[in-house]
């Protein structure tokens, strides 16, 4: 039996909860459906000091969700194709997320969100069932490696060498 993580779970650091939300279902209702998939690889975006987070240079319309207390999708378009979800997570005011870049059958942050239909329209929205997109935690916690990010060839050379890519064994 699984439970649905509650608004103070992404209050904390999205440094702890990267790692954190690994093994967690990530769940989303299309209609009269449910589908329920365990996350498998994460990524952390930590503060206008961290040179790889879209919050680097300040807050913009783009980034302002980031600035808001945890708990929301923050869903971008990448290379005018892919919609990436991301978790927003920590205390009002810091900017910081999660990237969800893979889940049990859907391992790409585009191809997951292909698969459950996420797109802009759940962008700011809260991670509730009554928001069609939410997270449930069954107690799994699995064995993980971590791992440089990708795609942030931009960041400064420690950023992109932060080992802020959690991926299950």
């Amino acid at each position: 039996m699984s439970k649905i993580l509650p608004k103070d779970y992404f209050l904390r650091p999205a440094t702890e909860l990267a790692p954190d939300l690994l093994g967690k279902f990530l769940c989303r209702k299309i209609e009269n459906e449910i589908i329920k998939v365990r996350i498998l690889e994460t990524e952390c975006y930590f503060g206008e000091e961290d040179t790889a987070c879209h919050a680097h240079k300040g807050r913009t319309e783009r980034t302002d969700i980031m600035y808001l207390a945890g708990g929301k999708a923050y869903v971008y378009l990448c290379y005018g194709i892919h919609s990436l979800l991301n978790i927003t997570t920590g205390k009002e005011g810091h900017p910081e997320a999660v990237l969800i870049r893979g889940v049990e059958g859907s391992i790409g942050p585009g191809r997951l969100t292909k698969r459950l239909s996420i797109d802009r329209t759940l962008n700011r929205m809260p991670l509730i069932p009554e928001s069609g997109l939410w997270l449930e935690d069954d107690g799994a916690r699995p064995e993980f490696i971590t791992a440089p990010r990708v795609g942030i060839d931009y960041a400064k050379e420690e950023d992109r060498n932060r080992l802020w890519r959690f991926i299950v064994k």
